[in-house]
């Protein structure tokens, strides 16, 4: 899966899907992708992600506590 950096819309590939939607986690490793060859990998903060659409990342995979907020 790609993600994009909110600031300079460069792409990451996301290494492990279990840290990106687990809201416990707030970095997720991951390659930046430029280049021909692979890049050695790397922590990413969420809230610095966003999809390659522009899209926010659902709030359920950044906010533990997102739906004791809504009550």
């Amino acid at each position: 899966m790609l993600l994009q950096i909110k600031q300079d819309d460069t792409l990451i590939e996301v290494l492990d899907l279990e840290a990106l939607i687990s809201p416990t986690h707030s970095t997720i490793p991951g390659r930046i992708q430029s280049g021909q060859e692979e890049q050695d990998p790397e922590e990413f903060p969420k809230q610095d992600l966003v999809f390659p659409s522009g899209e926010a990342l659902p709030k359920c995979w950044l906010d533990a506590d997102y739906n004791l907020k809504s009550n």
